[in-house]
């Protein structure tokens, strides 16, 4: 790879002539960090996008590498991604006018590959509900080598490159990484003196195993500044609304890489965010979100104080903190009441005054019919768990929040990403020997905080904070998405972190809430802890099993 020239942050990738050749004709550009996915049939672009999550490939290199020798390309010589445009924007023009655009704009829809983003800038992108993502995953690439150009994976702020801090923040990015690197295969080796293969388990799966658990025990190591890869599916009324979101944030990288990808999707569908700049549409929309934003910002400053409430405190290694604010007393009363509606004839307010005058048990008895027999996680019990919600306010690491934002129907809010709630730092790191190491790349993360928030504000500051630092958030979700979430996150191969936060939101939902009823349906929520490490410390083991297991049998 080369770098662009100029102020460019991206590293580009190079191409032989037949691989150009190739690539052309289903990608919109050969370059930049941001281009969409053409001329392929659906289940190809999904399954891109599924193994894109666990490889360090670009995507086009990985289409080359593994997608290209299956596919027929017979009939695709004389395809070529970057021309049409005139004749797309006449025929969606056409359909605009006739049917309106807004409900047209929802009707078709786009892969993009966005790669080379920060760990700030992936949050902005995966902000929406009605879009698809898949993330480069941190259990599954290593961050430990540095790309061909010399440089580890992270994001170089032009504004910072070019200050009086640039040389400080490459040199403070890099012994971060070093870091990392040097205590990955520390953590590896301790993890398989602890968790010896046992008979039956393949070499592969037992190794899949260690490095998952060696990358979720060192990622906290990583800086918000390291980037990732994230592919996006959406209609084009979704991109019209990320676009506008990212146009307004204070990230000035969000900003920019608004520009990469509309400049992509206009390549693909140009009339659906031809909206996007336009002075009095797009624009002053983006102005409008801006403006608040900064009302909003300027308001809690002068309530609070600048720094809108506390500021620097100690740096803890407490683990996630949970509290349960807001539910609803009669939730289980009105859950069944939902249950009972579509398979009766009676009013809403007859019904529930009805089952409010039901005895317990019999209440139970219809939460125990609507359940059913869930075989497994993927039975789901229709919607009237929705009747309820929960609001939580919870203080985790940055790496258990990001896996945790990406389930599109919580409604869920952040603060600022800074060092000031402390970090996490894994039991087992002081274990084997790796705490010296892990504390100094905290402290060297806080200076480098303070020392960019000083120069550039606190947005641009976070860069420097890690994905071990605390963040604060709330979360409010249905019973329904919380059955979802707190079943899938709380598996034994999770991550400690999250697990121990939708743990301790399942507890609070039976105990706080009172609602033992509701808790007890979300049946699959996994309690094991600490005292069950010894039988499942390699949590993914199980995972690599099943997975080992379907190769073997040639399953699909």
């Amino acid at each position: 790879m080369s770098s662009h020239g100029g102020d460019v942050p991206y590293a580009q990738e190079t191409w032989t002539a037949e691989e150009a050749d190739v690539l052309r004709r289903y990608f919109t550009n050969l370059e930049g960090p941001v281009f969409a996915l053409v001329n392929l049939p659906e289940v190809v672009k999904g399954a891109l996008f599924a193994r894109y999550s666990r490889t360090a490939k670009s995507l086009r290199r990985l289409f080359l590498d593994e997608f290209v020798g299956d596919l027929d390309m017979s009939g695709d010589h004389g395809v070529d991604a970057t021309v049409g445009l005139a004749r797309a924007e006449q025929l969606y023009d056409r359909v605009f006018f006739e049917y309106g655009d807004d409900s047209v704009a929802q009707l078709g829809g786009v892969h993009l590959a966005c790669e080379q983003a920060s760990n700030l800038l992936t949050k902005v992108l995966e902000r929406g509900r009605l879009m698809s993502y898949m993330e480069k995953s941190t259990r599954y690439v290593a961050y430990d080598t540095r790309l061909p150009n010399g440089r580890y994976r992270y994001y170089r702020s032009p504004e910072i490159l070019a200050s009086p801090l640039g040389a400080r923040y490459v040199g403070d990015m890099d012994r971060m990484f070093d870091a990392y690197a040097q205590l990955l295969p520390v953590l590896y080796d301790w993890f398989s003196q602890c968790y010896p293969k046992v008979p039956g388990d393949s070499d592969f799966a037992h190794r899949q195993a260690l490095k998952a658990k060696a990358f979720d025990t060192v990622r906290g190591l990583l800086p918000s500044a390291a980037t990732s890869n994230l592919g996006i599916y959406g209609s084009g009324q979704a991109y019209e609304g990320l676009l506008l979101r990212m146009r307004a944030h204070p990230l000035p990288e969000a900003r920019e890489y608004s520009d990469l990808m509309l400049a992509e999707l206009r390549k693909v569908i140009p009339s659906w965010v031809r909206r996007v700049d336009v002075a009095d549409r797009g624009s002053a929309w983006s102005k409008y979100r801006e403006n608040n934003d900064a009302a909003m910002t300027d308001l809690v400053s002068a309530i609070f104080g600048p720094d809108g409430g506390p500021g620097p405190g100690p740096a803890t290694r407490a683990g996630p903190q949970v509290a349960l604010v807001d539910w609803d007393p009669d939730a289980e009363v009105k859950v069944v009441t939902a249950m009972l509606y579509p398979y009766s004839h009676l009013g809403e307010e007859d019904l529930a005054g009805r089952v409010a005058a039901m005895p317990v048990a019999q209440r139970l008895e219809v939460m125990d019919k609507y359940a059913g027999e869930r075989l497994n996680r993927r039975h789901r019990p229709g919607r009237a768990l929705e009747r309820c919600s929960y609001r939580f306010d919870v203080i985790s690491d940055y790496g258990a929040f990001r896996d945790l934002q990406r389930h599109r129907l919580l409604t869920i809010e952040w603060q600022g990403l800074t060092p000031y709630h402390g970090y996490t730092m894994p039991a087992v790191v002081t274990d084997a020997g790796g705490s010296p190491a892990y504390e100094e790349v905290m402290s060297r993360s806080a200076a480098l905080y303070e020392a960019l928030g000083e120069y550039f504000g606190p947005t641009v500051a976070a860069y420097a904070v890690t994905l071990a630092h605390r963040v604060r958030y709330s979360v409010q979700l249905n019973a329904r998405a919380a059955m979802h979430m707190l079943e899938l996150r709380t598996t034994p191969q999770g991550h400690p972190e999250y697990r121990d936060v939708c743990q301790q939101m399942h507890r609070l939902i039976a105990g706080k809430a009172g609602h033992g009823a509701l808790a007890e349906m979300m049946r699959f929520v996994d309690h094991s802890g600490p005292e069950e490490e010894a039988e499942h410390g390699l949590g993914r083991l199980q995972a690599e099993r099943r997975a080992e297991a379907r190769r073997r049998s040639g399953a699909r």
